[in-house]
């Protein structure tokens, strides 16, 4: 499993590409910059309406390259992996939870709610400041951001 790190290497790196690929006609969804094994790798997640393919991907990479290479945030080698966010997508900002209103989400708790349910899934169906609201099927929770340990879309099956 990979090691989060580089927190600020991936907020530095997130400005100098956002223009980049917004700029494209594309979102930025995340900016990863984290180490599996000995290698460090910056993963530039990117999303539109409709499908992904490979070769948006690439030209999102060739955008990137020379920016990256000029200006030289990360002082150590790394890999660039840009790819889309797919479909078991992460929500790690608020901007997430609202660009997914209305989709299938799960939700893991760092600690059990009231209820003692540490796993949540539901119907995302609002966002005040740092608290969300999803319909689960005991119904309606609200849960604050700074409670989640890990947000993902996902599917049917994965619902109830």
């Amino acid at each position: 499993m990979a090691k989060q790190a580089g927190g600020n290497t991936a907020r530095r790196v997130e400005a100098l590409v956002r223009p980049i690929v917004e700029g494209m006609g594309l979102r930025l969804w995340d900016v990863v910059f984290e180490k599996e094994g000995p290698d460090w790798y910056l993963r530039v997640l990117i999303d539109r309406d409709g499908t992904m393919d490979t070769d948006t991907c690439a030209e999102v990479s060739h955008a990137l390259d020379p920016v990256l290479d000029a200006e030289d945030p990360i002082p150590q080698s790394y890999y660039l992996e840009v790819g889309s966010p797919g479909l078991g997508r992460r929500l790690t900002r608020p901007e997430h939870y609202d660009a997914m209103m209305g989709q299938k989400i799960r939700l893991r708790l760092y600690r059990p709610d009231a209820s003692g349910r540490r796993d949540l899934a539901g119907i995302l169906t609002a966002r005040e400041e740092d608290t969300i609201t999803i319909e689960t099927e005991a119904g309606p929770a609200q849960v604050a951001l700074s409670a989640i340990t890990m947000a993902r879309l996902c599917d049917d099956e994965d619902l109830f």
